[in-house]
């Protein structure tokens, strides 16, 4: 069977080189005869549009023996075949893109084949046959969770928009609030910077709310080198309305002893969170100040909010790396969101694994490993986690990560220092790092069922133990 070319040729009539793109359509017609042809209008970054013809259909590959049909987008340019055609992964909603070096966040494939386009070299046949090249060394898509695939669902439809040819759309990006930042310090100017970089918020205030008339090092130079929709005050009225606040300050001590060290910063938090929770009684505080886990109980202790809107950072930035190592290694989307770090941040902190959702019958992926396999693979991670250390700029994109998640409400898991007292045998108040979903207005539900071990409930325990007895000393 051959391409109606009567159907095709009228519509490419702005096409510079109509004859030589309708003899390559019927080329790829005879090997890909489910695919689909269209007209539709192309957004391009800048915000302009074109009318061009799309292709659109699954191809087939293997990996690791198994076949898989990837579903792709190819958008052809009216100076085709002198210009290469722009590449997308079409993933449904029950798929998840894997990020790599060939595609990004949006499932735009980018390839050595594009790059060095030469007709009539290059052709779109050559350019596929390439592309399942390099989706049989790096699998493009995993299949997700109904979970992910709910949050996951809004995204793509918006992507869709762009890049499916949907005419007369607003793409802008949607309202993201306003986001208060205390403190003057390194930490505070790389969480505000990290967020702004993220597009997190639509209105970033920065409060420095150190001693003296003249602004800190971070809010001086802001002052100087100005950014868009960044405000940068003392007043701490100006957190009104604030979707989210954190807080970045720790104080500068003289004192000898680790309590006095900790009253200090108790003195500074009481003369900032009592009345950043009546200017914003609706927002999310997160917790960056040191000892997070206490700091976190300070702040809620003296904001008299639900424990559920008070949170810290935790392991939250421990946890992305262990992931991401995981990741690497395994060449698993899902094994690595099945493993964690938790409880106190430090020298304390243990890994840890998801365990069956017998609620849905989700059986997690670390169920394919025998358990011995996780723990080598836990200790090696860590071991290569040692170096890292956690740097203000590494610190201030998981921030800007958790703030996007309450800020957009995406219900996703990150471990964060939350209220621990009734999980696995802690029956202090005290805030530990354990998987929590994020939203608008906090944590919500309860932490992420783990699979259980000596080894993780003895280091929980005694960090519990640990930190209780020191809040105990402390004079809020």
């Amino acid at each position: 069977m051959e391409l109606n070319v009567e159907l095709i040729r009228p519509r490419l009539g702005k096409y510079k080189f109509r004859d030589l793109t309708v003899e390559e359509l019927r080329d790829v017609y005879r090997t890909f005869p489910g695919f689909i042809y269209s007209m539709d209008t192309y957004t391009f970054k800048d915000g302009s549009q074109k009318d061009l013809l799309n292709l659109s259909g699954t191809v087939p590959m293997k990996f690791q023996g198994n076949s898989y049909n990837i579903p792709i987008c190819l958008w052809l340019l009216d100076s085709h075949p002198f210009a290469p055609p722009l590449c997308f992964l079409k993933p449904t909603d029950a798929m998840g893109i894997r990020v790599g070096k060939h595609i990004d966040a949006q499932g735009r494939i980018y390839l050595p084949y594009l790059q060095d386009w030469s007709h009539p070299k290059s052709t779109i046949l050559g350019l596929i046959k390439e592309m399942v090249k390099k989706f049989e060394e790096e699998l493009p898509l995993y299949s997700l969770t109904v979970a992910d695939a709910d949050r996951q669902r809004e995204l793509l439809s918006y992507i869709s928009q762009v890049t499916d040819g949907v005419s007369n759309i607003d793409v802008s990006l949607p309202s993201r609030g306003k986001v208060t930042v205390i403190g003057g310090g390194d930490v505070a100017l790389a969480c505000l910077l990290a967020i702004s970089a993220k597009r997190a918020a639509d209105k970033l205030v920065l409060l420095d709310v150190s001693d003296g008339g003249l602004k800190g090092g971070g809010a001086m130079d802001l002052d100087i080198f100005c950014i868009p929709n960044v405000q940068v005050s003392k007043d701490l009225s100006t957190a009104a309305g604030s979707k989210v606040v954190i807080m970045t300050v720790n104080a500068w001590s003289n004192a000898q002893s680790y309590l006095e060290v900790l009253q200090s910063n108790v003195e500074l938090l009481r003369g900032i969170v009592p009345a950043v929770a009546y200017h914003c009684p609706d927002s999310v505080l997160v917790i960056a100040s040191q000892p997070v886990e206490i700091m976190t109980y300070v702040a809620w202790k003296l904001s008299g909010l639900p424990h559920r809107q008070v949170l810290g950072i935790g392991c939250s930035l421990d946890s992305a790396r262990f992931q991401h190592i995981i990741r690497t290694v395994t060449n698993s989307q899902e094994e690595a969101q099945a493993g964690w770090i938790i409880g106190e941040q430090g020298e304390n902190k243990v890994a840890a694994w998801s365990e069956e959702d017998a609620a849905n019958n989700h059986k997690s992926p670390t169920r394919l490993y025998p358990k011995i396999f996780q723990e080598q693979l836990a200790n090696r991670t860590l071991e290569v986690m040692k170096g890292k250390g956690q740097r203000s700029w590494s610190i201030g994109l998981s921030v800007a990560e958790l703030t996007d998640s309450i800020v957009q409400n995406k219900r996703k898991a990150h471990s964060v220092s939350s209220f621990a007292k009734g999980f696995y045998n802690i029956q202090e108040e005290v805030f530990l790092s354990l998987p929590c979903v994020l939203g608008s207005t906090g944590v919500y539900g309860n932490p992420q069922i783990l699979q259980q071990n000596d080894t993780m409930n003895a280091a929980l325990r005694k960090s519990a133990s640990s930190i209780h007895n020191l809040q105990q000393q402390l004079k809020l």
